[in-house]
Formats: structure tokens, C-alpha cells, sequence
């Protein structure tokens, strides 16, 4: 239990928990909504904002939010014409937004290792301003979950009586999509857990609530557990706690009760 000691490791720990509960409870609508992939394509795009900052001498996470904000505003125009359906904007929208940070990376002398390690996260060198941020985040998308919870649930099941009652669809699916970028960037230096607790949790239960409160728990528990596993085992930490995310899913989906293989019951559908 040395390795506790040091305070880099306590500053991962509390990261690894607080980004892994944030991720796992957004994971859930990201679910119910189908958009894994578009969750992992979105944490490409924010690239160009990233790039833009580091040649401009701003903080770089600053810059991932606001050029996802710009995404997600083109996304949402794009999708809005009748003759341009929703996966086509999405795709079109998201390759430009990562070639375009591709380019500009050509521009520099070299790739510095603060922009590599944005891709692909590096939660054993965060500092305190970067918990903070996490915590501060996570509880500014934790209150805006909170608020459109309904909104977001019935949208996710059933769009015609959401528009039948009067609920604008549109913006509050918008809403959905800024909080999801406030938690990609939010998680950043730790690693990206928006799928796999989710998925483990929803073969637990059958309840939104109750399924969100699963799977922050395990992706925080992931988080803790694949951190040690890296530092006691001097491997790669964000691949570490992915694999240990991914192990406890392995695990939901052979003995959940909610589509457990060994059960004899198949998944419930999103």
C-alpha cells in the first residue's frame, strides 16, 4: 500500500472516481439515445479547438469546449434541413472537424505531448486545477441531468407524445448534447467511460434512475481499480481502467439478470 502514498496517485484516485461516475451516469442516456459512437467521434472533433488553443497559449480543455459547442451548433443546423438526414450531418460534420485539427497540427514544428495525451487521456499527471475542474463540471452536468430527466427519458423512448406534449424536442435534445460535451471534457484526463459501465448497468435493471446510480458506481469503482492495477503493475492507466470497465461488463452480460447469457434471457433493448 506504499504506492498510496504518493500525491499524484491521490490526485489520479479522486479523478479516476469523479470522472468515472460522471461518465458512467451520461453513459446511460448516451444509450438509451443510440449515440456511442457519436460520443466517441465527438471526442475527436473537439480536436481542432484543442490545436487552436495550444497555438494561441490558452488552456486546452477551454478550447475542447468551445470548439465542441461549435460542433454541435453545426450538427444541429445541418440536421435541421429536410433534405439532410441526421447520420449524414453527424458523419459530415465530424470527419471535417477532425481532419481540420489534423491539418492544423501540420502547421506546428512538432506534436507536443500535451495534445497527444488529450486523445488519449493521462490521468496519473492531472493537477489539482484539473480535479477541481472535473468535480466543478460534473456538478454542473449532474444538476442539468437532474432538471431534464423526464424530458430526457421520454425523448429517448418515445419522440411523437414528447412532441405531442408540447416538449421541444429539439432544444432539449441540443441540451443533451452540450451536457455530453461538458462530461467528454470533464473526463479528458482521466479516460473516456461513456459506454461500457453504462451497458453493464443496464443489464442489472430495467430503470433509468436506478441504472444511472449503477453505473456511476461502477465506472467510479473502474476507475479506482484500474488505476492501482496500473501503478502496481507499471502499465498504461487509461487502457487499464477501460479493461477493467470492460471485464465487469463481460461479467453483467454473462450473469445479469436483465439479459445474462447464463440466465437464459436476451438483453432488453434500448
Amino acid at each position: 500500500m506504499s504506492i498510496l502514498a504518493a500525491g499524484f496517485l491521490h490526485r489520479a484516485l479522486l479523478e479516476a472516481v469523479l470522472a468515472g461516475a460522471l461518465c458512467g451516469a451520461v453513459g446511460v442516456h448516451v444509450l438509451l439515445r443510440r449515440l456511442p459512437f457519436f460520443t466517441m467521434a465527438m471526442g475527436h472533433a473537439t480536436f481542432p479547438g484543442v490545436v487552436l488553443a495550444s497555438l494561441l497559449g490558452l488552456d486546452l480543455l477551454l478550447g475542447a469546449g468551445l470548439f465542441g459547442l461549435v460542433v454541435i451548433l453545426a450538427v444541429s443546423l445541418a440536421s435541421a434541413s429536410e433534405r439532410i438526414d441526421e447520420t449524414s450531418a453527424t458523419g459530415v460534420v465530424l470527419a471535417g472537424a477532425f481532419s481540420l485539427g489534423v491539418l492544423l497540427v501540420a502547421t506546428r514544428p512538432g506534436f507536443s505531448r500535451d495534445l497527444a495525451a488529450f486523445l488519449v487521456g493521462s490521468v496519473v499527471t492531472v493537477r489539482a486545477s484539473d480535479v477541481l475542474g472535473t468535480a466543478l463540471l460534473g456538478a454542473l452536468v449532474a444538476a442539468g441531468l437532474a432538471a431534464l430527466h423526464k424530458e430526457l427519458v421520454l425523448g429517448a423512448f418515445d419522440r411523437t407524445t414528447q412532441a405531442a406534449l408540447g416538449f421541444p424536442a429539439g432544444a432539449i435534445d441540443v441540451a443533451f448534447l452540450v451536457l455530453l460535451e461538458l462530461a467528454l471534457v470533464a473526463s479528458v484526463p482521466a479516460v473516456g467511460l461513456l459506454t461500457a459501465p453504462a451497458a453493464a448497468a443496464r443489464l442489472w435493471t430495467d430503470r433509468v434512475g436506478p441504472a444511472m446510480a449503477l453505473a456511476a458506481a461502477i465506472g467510479a469503482a473502474s476507475g479506482v481499480a484500474g488505476l492501482l492495477v496500473s501503478t502496481a503493475w507499471r502499465v498504461a492507466a487509461g487502457p487499464s481502467i477501460v479493461l477493467v470497465a470492460t471485464a465487469v461488463f463481460a461479467l453483467s452480460f454473462l450473469a445479469g439478470p436483465k439479459g445474462g447469457v447464463l440466465r437464459g434471457r436476451r438483453p432488453v433493448p434500448a
